[in-house]
């Protein structure tokens, strides 16, 4: 995987599927793109909720927020 955008390249991607390492659970393309991006989780946790985005995790989350 590479990061960035030199000379116009592919930053990272594509991401449809999540990748797994051998005996850990999947890492989903979000969370591989956060964590590209300097997103560190902690234990019991994952990068989305790491950079404080699992308030909004689905769409209804994001209309019942309003424009807060």
């Amino acid at each position: 995987m590479e990061c960035g955008f030199p000379g116009g390249a592919l930053a990272l991607g594509p991401l449809d599927t999540p990748a797994k390492k051998r005996f850990s659970r999947a890492v989903s393309p979000i969370s591989q793109a956060l964590r590209r991006l300097g997103a560190r989780k902690s234990l019991g946790e994952d990068e989305f909720e790491a950079m404080g985005l699992d308030r909004h995790r689905n769409n209804d989350d994001w209309i019942s927020s309003g424009a807060r």
